[in-house]
């Protein structure tokens, strides 16, 4: 386990390299020169040419990434062009809110999407499955900022049950963090949720086919431990797969969520740095969510060993 760990970890650096390198193709890609951008309309030819120099835009491409690859690899992301402190001072003051939006909503899906999916096989071609997966195909459909809207309007305009936009820190309560935090989560986690539904109904319908669970239903077992014993349990793979791979809808979701919501989180510092065209903090915002969908890849793997026994690395 532990040498398979290392290849895969040594195995992530070209990948990352390949991230880096487009991340920092940003600067070149994007129309518009950086310098020109923050001396403003009414700078000189040398004011833009002084900024060019200053940032090292006139220096070769190759000696560029060199130079910004020797700084990440020493802990340094830069520093923004606008507000000029270190970016990665910035992603810590904003991570915080990003870490919790994520978690919630990863659980929330976890809690209503598997058992969703588990019954919508049980009652396969029923009227609970078709309702199930009428859900699953609507919640899959409707973009990440009209629920958010509407999630918004319901409960925290009409009803005022709930905040309508901020962030509330866990250590000042878990209350009011929670309630700062369902709206954009349940907005977040609908197309979650109906990815992973559908995944899991699929994969219980496989599994719910197989001799052992009818060999299981002639023994008597009951159906509760025949669905998430017997045949959840088999039919974990996929279900795992699907979850990992959705890590990718939270990342990019997130930056919708939180605009609509006014979290200040990674989402909301990414808006804005484009805007700006604050590249430093682009390059490393993009930076950390490349890193941290490698990093949960290779977690998913290792939880393979945990649900199928007869996965060895």
């Amino acid at each position: 386990m532990l040498s398979y760990i290392l290849r895969r970890i040594v195995a992530t650096l070209p990948v990352m390299a390949i991230v880096a390198l487009f991340v920092f193709s940003l600067l070149y890609i994007a129309p518009g020169d950086p310098a020109v951008v923050i001396a403003g309309d009414q700078a000189s030819p040398e004011d833009v040419e002084r900024i060019r120099q200053s940032l090292g835009l006139d220096r070769p491409f190759l000696v560029q990434f060199g130079s910004w690859v020797w700084r990440i690899l020493h802990g340094d992301l830069g520093t923004s062009i606008f507000t000029n402190l270190p970016v990665s001072a910035m992603i810590g003051q904003r991570l915080g809110p990003t870490l919790s939006l994520m978690m919630v909503t990863l659980l929330l899906t976890i809690v209503v999407a598997v058992p969703l999916g588990v019954v919508a096989a049980w009652k396969a071609g029923s009227l609970i499955d078709r309702v199930i997966m009428g859900f699953a195909v609507f919640g899959f459909s409707l973009p990440v900022f009209v629920v958010g809207y509407m999630l918004a309007y319901i409960f925290a305009l009409e009803l005022e049950w709930l905040p309508v936009q901020g962030y509330t820190p866990l250590n000042q309560g878990v209350l009011p963090w929670l309630e700062n935090l369902i709206l954009p989560a349940i907005a977040l986690g609908c197309v979650y949720i109906a990815l992973v539904a559908r995944i899991t109904r699929a994969a219980m319908l496989e599994v719910l086919q197989q001799d052992y669970i009818r060999t299981a239903k002639a023994k008597g077992l009951g159906q509760g431990g025949i669905l998430f014993i017997h045949a959840l349990k088999n039919a974990a793979v996929p279900i795992v797969t699907v979850i990992g791979i959705g890590i990718a809808l939270l990342i990019g979701g997130a930056v919708v969520t939180e605009s609509v919501f006014a979290i200040p989180g990674l989402g909301r510092l990414t808006i804005d740095a484009i805007l700006r065209r604050d590249y430093p903090v682009i390059q490393g915002i993009v930076l950390l969510f490349s890193f941290v969908y490698v990093l949960v890849n290779l977690m998913i793997d290792l939880i393979y060993t945990l649900v199928d026994p007869r996965i060895r690395y």
